[in-house]
């Protein structure tokens, strides 16, 4: 019995603007279609696999089980009200599988932001190293080394052991000789952070190298509660975990760790550099998302949004378009664009966590339009979801519909309003907005007064689980 077991808990600074903290790299659709989380599961379809266990913030919760409902594959989704980095994060899922199974599952470690461009490839190396984990080995992924990267570290192979190696040892991130002489030596790889082991074989090492870690994150399994598809740890207990590395914690100490090589087109899409390497290009080395216009440029990454893109005469730049923000870099400078993410924590800006853009488990909203005293948002409710009942203590709400038809509720009224009708909610009246419609209902919202953060509202009933919040 094999388990995916899905880590979704990354932030995605190196991709901002694109990626924000509470809609990070995981959740956009960089390389296709579908989203990196969804790609993440969707290459599993060549193997006989369990429901997927997803790991993920709690903020995150509401994005990953409607990304995951769209594969009409949930399973079970872990919230973390905080990282503890991946030792205590596999810790929870193996145990989560044992439960699940009712048995010693397999699972596979997978991280939610990879490209894998060969499935294939992928798919047969889980396949040469499932006979090693069923061993009761603690089985890493090698990634076969393209270059002489200075961002990963490295894994050291042994000797042969089946279709791997025993683990020679793990290496941090070398300067560029170093990693020259690895890669001419072919002894080693990439650290891909992708695992395969049985629950148990993982606990065991787990307890015996870092006890603590496994007693506290029992304990948090232990005390939680189970919310439809969502695992919520017990907070307080789950709070006093240290934070450490599957690699720290257990892979440098145990003796049972196994390499097996993966050559399968990975990329950890690390930067916009990164995306521009694996993207299709135009002749002229130029990777083109969106309404583009390159004229004598070579070598750019243009990603557009909704406006038109024109450059003239670059070679080697990045431009990264949003609603709310433009990122232009040079190809050399990507990595710094953690530089700007500090930046814009230190100063409290918008912009580090949310897209003008913000979606919800209802639906949307765009905020079109702010001043002092009001703010303007499209609101685009899913057909059947509801809104909670709520109220606010600092502003009134006036809806205007455009499309669908809305149910109300506006004090002790209930109503319905169509196309081109609105109503007024003054403040302090508890309200409530449905969809019941097979349509999306899209609204103009225009609110007015003296605050209106999103911290003003106060939930009394939430199909979504968040009354109270």
């Amino acid at each position: 019995m094999l388990i995916p077991v899905i880590m979704a808990g990354g932030s995605g600074t190196r991709l901002w603007p694109l990626s924000r903290s509470l809609y990070p790299k995981q959740f956009l659709a960089l390389n296709s279609k579908q989203t990196m989380l969804q790609e993440t599961l969707a290459r599993l379809a060549g193997l006989d696999t369990c429901e997927p266990i997803t790991i993920c913030n709690e903020e995150h919760r509401f994005i990953v089980a409607e990304q995951l409902r769209e594969l009409d594959n949930i399973g079970s989704i872990i919230l973390e009200p905080a990282g503890r980095n991946t030792a205590p994060a596999i810790a929870l899922a193996a145990e989560v599988a044992s439960l699940n199974a009712g048995g010693d599952p397999l699972i596979l470690v997978l991280a939610a932001d990879h490209v894998i461009q060969d499935e294939a490839a992928f798919v047969e190396a889980i396949n040469r190293a499932t006979p090693l984990a069923e061993q009761g080995k603690l089985v890493t992924f090698g990634i076969v080394p393209q270059s002489a990267h200075t961002g990963y570290g490295y894994i050291k192979r042994g000797v042969e052991r089946g279709d791997g190696f025993d683990v020679a040892s793990f290496v941090e991130k070398p300067d560029g000789e170093t990693a020259a002489t690895y890669i001419e030596s072919g002894e080693y790889y990439w650290n891909s952070g992708m695992f395969l082991f049985k629950a148990s074989r993982y606990l065991e090492e787990l307890t015996k190298h870092r006890p603590d870690i496994a007693s506290v994150c029992s304990s948090a399994l232990e005390n939680s509660s189970r919310d439809l598809n969502f695992i919520r740890l017990n907070e307080e207990v789950f709070l006093t975990c240290p934070e450490d590395s599957i690699d720290y914690a257990v892979m440098e100490k145990t003796t049972d760790a196994v390499v097996v090589p993966l050559d399968a087109g990975w990329n950890d899409i690390g930067s916009w550099s990164a995306l521009w390497e694996i993207d299709q290009k135009d002749e002229q080395g130029n990777a083109l998302r969106g309404d583009v216009i390159a004229l004598d440029s070579k070598g750019c990454l243009l990603h557009g949004g909704e406006r038109l893109i024109a450059t003239i005469g670059l070679e080697d730049i990045v431009v990264v378009d949003t609603k709310d923000a433009v990122l232009v870099a040079h190809k050399d400078k990507v990595q710094d664009v953690k530089k700007v993410v500090g930046q814009l924590k230190s100063q409290g800006r918008s912009e580090l966590q949310l897209h003008r853009e913000v979606y919800r488990p209802w639906g949307k909203y765009d905020s079109i339009d702010s001043g002092e005293r009001y703010q303007v948002k499209r609101i685009t409710v899913k057909p059947g979801a509801k809104l909670s009942v709520q109220m606010h203590h600092h502003r009134a709400e006036h809806w205007i519909v455009v499309s669908g038809t809305a149910k109300v509720t506006n004090g002790d009224k209930t109503f319905l309003v169509t196309e081109n009708e609105s109503t007024y909610i003054p403040v302090g009246i508890v309200h409530a907005l449905e969809n019941p419609g097979k349509v999306p209902l899209e609204l103009i919202e225009v609110q007015s007064g003296s605050y209106l953060g999103e911290d003003d509202i106060v939930r009394f009933e939430d199909r979504y689980g968040r009354a109270g919040e």
